[in-house]
């Protein structure tokens, strides 16, 4: 088919975000209003009195959001009296107090570790925010200039979103929880277009792409019966901790936290108790949430019975605004800036990302949210506070062992935070007893051989990767694959390459010759959107990711994709092709397209990239 032909028959709408949110919201409400007949079990005794608290005024930094985007959790008090920035002490936990209440080896553990945040839009003070509150509490300064911080739009690059001062104070408020529980840690801020789940979960993929085993998301909406396909292109990535916030609105699910790939972090209040061992006591957070899945499959770390599926949450954390922590914004916000006392399970998420981080490197292949299960004893059990009604009252009302409000409890030092697998240690044989060595004439000296720099393992191997030229050079393609129509939106600019979409039988290719250096690691990544005509899981339109020898031979086929993996947004993809190293190879796309209706394979920002 050529370009004369007419333009390819619009392509079904993209995944609406927004219908899916609708049908998810009222399947939870009928959930909850089933489960809100039911009679709830009667909360265990309460911790000793502690003194009367002033009750706050709070409010969500963040506008509820349009159908189809996701809610920031962040709960700031509106009525505190803070001091200026340059004296006094600010109200609000500051991170002794957190090291202090949880055990966190603070002091000695994380460095060298990079904890990654994911939220939305732009904080243009945050590197600046975030050294005013290390300073306040005596903690090292982070800075860009040291390397210690990294902020990076959605796909890594330093091309940043508008900003948001609601988002904004969610930004300021993840970076200093990281910074309270892990002083030593990197920090790299990535900061999402908007806050649809497209753009929040590629810069997720974007985090653990440069290299972040930790990655927090305090964000979330209604779940939906497309969330499994979701997890797939965004949350699952063994070997790393990716932990989510469970949301502040109470007993209810909410997606991502639902994902069975990452940590849910509950929410707690949490006050001193004098003369106890601990020093603190907490309750469940009345408005943290927790519950049943309705779509996600039950890991298998998890065996309570109630909930035959994924349950929400694991662990939990200070939450609860009237016992918040102290965050440092200068960027005005509903009238507020400077110091302030924020809460929410926004204030959990990112300070358990970095109790991860203190406890060293997940093992690889594993999927860090288990680890508690197997380590239960290294977390305080949280045995009072409910969050709402529900049939099985566990879900609901914290007691003791493993509830939904709390999860299996709050942080006592790092032990369930780890792999639990570490590597015997070495035997050393006892020292034989040997007789002198003899005297031998000393050996010859020759010149030491000469060293040969071993190549240069950095730098983008791609050209033309976003398609910006309007050519294809150096790609080899199809007529009409580079494209800059509106009929499909490029993921950056205004070009991209466009495989197929015809609706009638149609083969499109698009390749690279590239040269692989040796002894370095090479990761091909790109951007890829599929939208299709086609219904049902059968596969009838496919598009193949191959390495190709210099001589023809396919040398591998690395990614198969078809109208069944049909999506919203441009989830990233990546391959290694380390094992080509020192080989000169073709990458190369191949869409093939059955007799009718119409698959579209999108795909732009292509790099290999060596490390």
């Amino acid at each position: 088919m050529t370009r004369s032909t007419p333009r390819r028959p619009r392509p079904r709408a993209l995944v609406a975000l927004a219908a899916t949110s609708a049908v998810f919201a009222a399947g939870v409400g009928l959930l909850a209003g089933a489960a809100g007949a039911a009679s709830t079990r009667p909360p265990a005794a309460a911790p000793a009195a502690q003194p009367a608290a002033a009750h706050h005024a709070t409010r969500n930094v963040c506008r509820t959001p349009a159908q189809g985007f996701l809610q920031c959790w962040a709960e700031v008090q509106t009525d505190s009296t803070q001091p200026a920035a340059t004296g006094g002490t600010p109200s609000g936990y500051g991170p002794a107090d957190l090291q202090s209440a949880y055990s966190l080896p603070s002091s000695t553990a994380g460095s060298g570790a990079t904890v990654a945040i994911v939220d939305a839009y732009d904080l243009p003070t945050a590197e600046n925010d975030l050294n005013a509150y290390r300073a306040q509490y005596g903690l090292p300064a982070c800075t860009s200039a040291s390397g210690c911080f990294t902020k990076v739009g959605q796909s890594g690059s330093s091309t940043l979103p508008a900003a948001n001062a609601g988002w904004g104070q969610e930004i300021a408020l993840d970076l200093d929880m990281v910074s309270a529980s892990c002083p030593s840690c990197k920090i790299l801020l990535v900061e999402a277009t908007s806050s649809s789940i497209a753009n929040l979960g590629t810069g997720v993929n974007t985090a653990v792409n440069l290299g972040a085993k930790y990655v927090s998301n305090s964000y979330g909406g209604s779940e939906s019966s497309g969330e499994t396909s979701t997890d797939s292109s965004y949350y699952n990535h063994p070997g790393v901790a990716i932990t989510v916030s469970s949301g502040d609105s109470g007993y209810g699910v909410q997606y991502p936290a639902a994902s069975r790939y990452v940590t849910a972090v509950g929410g707690t209040s949490l006050t001193r108790a004098a003369g106890t061992a601990r020093g603190w006591t907490e309750t469940a957070w009345s408005g943290a949430g927790s519950g049943c899945s309705s779509y996600e499959t039950k890991p298998a770390a998890q065996t309570d019975t109630g909930c035959t599926k994924r349950t929400v949450a694991d662990v939990s954390s200070v939450a609860d605004p009237q016992t918040g922590v102290a965050v440092y914004d200068s960027t005005a916000s509903n009238g507020q800036s400077g110091w302030l006392v924020f809460g929410g399970t926004s204030a959990a998420a990112p300070l358990i990302a970095g109790t991860y981080a203190l406890a060293g490197t997940p093992a690889a292949s594993t999927y860090p949210n288990a680890y508690p299960y197997a380590h239960r004893s290294s977390l305080n059990d949280v045995t009072s506070g409910s969050n709402g009604s529900c049939s099985a009252s566990y879900l609901c009302t914290s007691g003791a062992g493993y509830d939904g409000p709390t999860g299996l409890g709050t942080p006592a030092g790092i032990g369930a935070f780890t792999s639990g697998t570490t590597a015997p240690p070495t035997t050393t044989a006892p020292p034989t007893t040997t007789a002198p060595p003899t005297t031998t004439a000393p050996p010859t000296t020759t010149a030491p051989p000469t060293t040969t720099a071993p190549p240069s393992c950095s730098g983008q191997l791609i050209g033309n990767g976003g398609f910006e030229t309007g050519t294809a050079a150096p790609w080899t393609a199809s007529a009409g694959v580079i494209d800059n129509s509106t009929g499909e939106p490029a993921h950056a600019g205004s070009w991209k390459a466009w495989l197929d979409g015809y609706g009638s039988t149609h083969t499109d290719t698009l390749a690279q010759s590239i040269a692989l250096k040796a002894v370095c690691k090479a990761t091909l990544a790109y951007y890829l959107h599929i939208d299709t005509k086609e219904s049902g899981s059968t596969a009838y339109d496919k598009l193949s990711v191959q390495v190709l020898s210099s001589s023809g031979t396919v040398l591998a086929t690395l990614s198969t994709f078809s109208n069944a993996n049909a999506a919203a947004g441009y989830p990233l993809r990546t391959a290694d092709l380390t094992p080509y190293a020192g080989k000169t190879v073709t990458l190369r796309l191949t869409g093939t397209e059955d007799s009718s209706l119409a698959t579209s394979f999108v795909v732009d920002d292509a790099s290999v990239t060596l490390s």
